[in-house]
């Protein structure tokens, strides 16, 4: 696990979906010309949601003595959830520019996890993203 000084810009697939309320999107990065998309890049896209968020509702969710790659696990199946099963998707996008921008997290995982080698979260922003696709959703539930 890292603090995570660099940004990342990428372009492929990205998962727009809720979560308790707010609105994430989940895209891949690939550190070689194989672009297997081996780094999960996850990050909110609700106007006024920091990346920390994230980290938030993990820690709210997970067992009381997790520990960060626990946490980056939980929330890399709740994204892999809503890109496979649809659940609480809001849209996804073949092909779509992002942007993550520096300062995030980074969790390298010790084997490949949900088919990815480590995850990165930060603010996020998608290309072409209207207010209805990041404004908070109703939620029954809050963590």
């Amino acid at each position: 696990m890292s603090s995570d000084d660099e940004g990342l810009t990428g372009r492929g697939r990205v998962t727009v979906f809720a979560m308790f309320g707010t609105v994430f999107g989940y895209a891949t990065h690939h550190l070689d010309e194989r672009r297997i998309g081996d780094v999960a890049v996850i990050g909110p896209l609700t106007p006024g949601v920091e990346w920390p968020r994230l980290w938030q509702m993990a820690r709210s969710c997970g067992r009381p003595t997790a520990k960060d790659t626990e946490l980056a696990q939980w929330i890399l199946t709740q994204a892999t959830r809503a890109f496979v099963c649809g659940s609480d998707r809001i849209a996804h996008f073949p092909d779509r520019g992002w942007k993550l921008e520096p300062g995030g997290k980074r969790v390298s995982f010790e084997t490949t996890y949900a088919n990815r080698d480590q995850l990165r979260t930060g603010n996020l922003t998608v290309e072409g993203l209207t207010p209805d696709h990041t404004a908070e959703r109703p939620t029954l539930y809050t963590a």
